[in-house]
């Protein structure tokens, strides 16, 4: 079974086609890395995965199950890492991982767990309007990993990390994590070692899609003009 199989994925905003006509197929365990400029429809393809936008034409399967009619099932089994880092910024970094932890019916060792993990024990106590973004971005990253999905969903996962955070989560939402993996990136030298699957996306339509092996730096460098 496919952990992603899309048919004709149509989704519009208005009259605007956001994304156009986007198949493809991802095992279990594997990593699709997502490119294309600002505007290109990347962030819409994870927000569509992620069950928080509904297709408007083709086929959309994650994890075996058709969107948007059996969404319930997937969305415990999905872990959601964007733009926004879906924190409360008045809550500690401790009470927003304990309100999310509570929302999947995750125990509070796993809270503790991810906060070492990524470098945040001493910081828990703090409310998250007082951290710096590479240390909300952190919080966030344990935030997406608490209910210990199958299927993580990547934007710029690395945004506003310095090196030694980026270090720190590599090991959790990195290939070496074993899930499966879409990951959009404005960084191909950063992501495309880990890949299996590229799609490169261009005004919401599909301009190239082949594993990284079959990719030339000009193609990728003609996805950016």
């Amino acid at each position: 079974m496919a952990a992603l199989e899309l048919q004709g994925l149509t989704r519009l905003y208005g009259e605007r086609e956001a994304l156009t006509g986007v198949s493809l197929s991802l095992r279990p365990g594997q990593t699709l890395v997502v490119l294309g400029p600002n505007g290109a429809g990347k962030t819409t393809l994870l927000r569509v995965l992620a069950t928080l936008l509904r297709p408007h034409a083709g086929e959309v399967r994650v994890l075996g199950h058709k969107l948007p009619d059996e969404a319930w099932a997937v969305r415990g089994r999905v872990g959601l890492l964007g733009h926004e880092p879906l924190l409360y910024r008045e809550l500690t970094a401790s009470e927003n991982l304990r309100f999310h932890a509570r929302l999947h019916g995750v125990g509070m060792e796993r809270v503790q767990e991810l906060l070492e993990a990524v470098g945040m024990a001493t910081r828990t106590q703090e409310p998250v309007r007082t951290l710096s973004r590479g240390m909300v971005q952190r919080v966030a990253t344990a935030r997406a990993l608490l209910h210990d999905p199958e299927l993580l969903l990547l934007d710029e996962p690395r945004a506003n990390l310095d090196p030694a955070g980026a270090e720190l989560v590599e090991p959790l939402i990195g290939p070496a994590s074993g899930r499966t993996r879409v990951v959009c990136s404005h960084s191909p030298e950063a992501d495309l070692d880990g890949a299996d699957l590229v799609l490169g996306l261009r005004g919401g339509r599909p301009a190239l899609l082949a594993s990284p092996a079959a990719l030339s730096s000009t193609a990728i460098k003609d996805l950016y003009r």
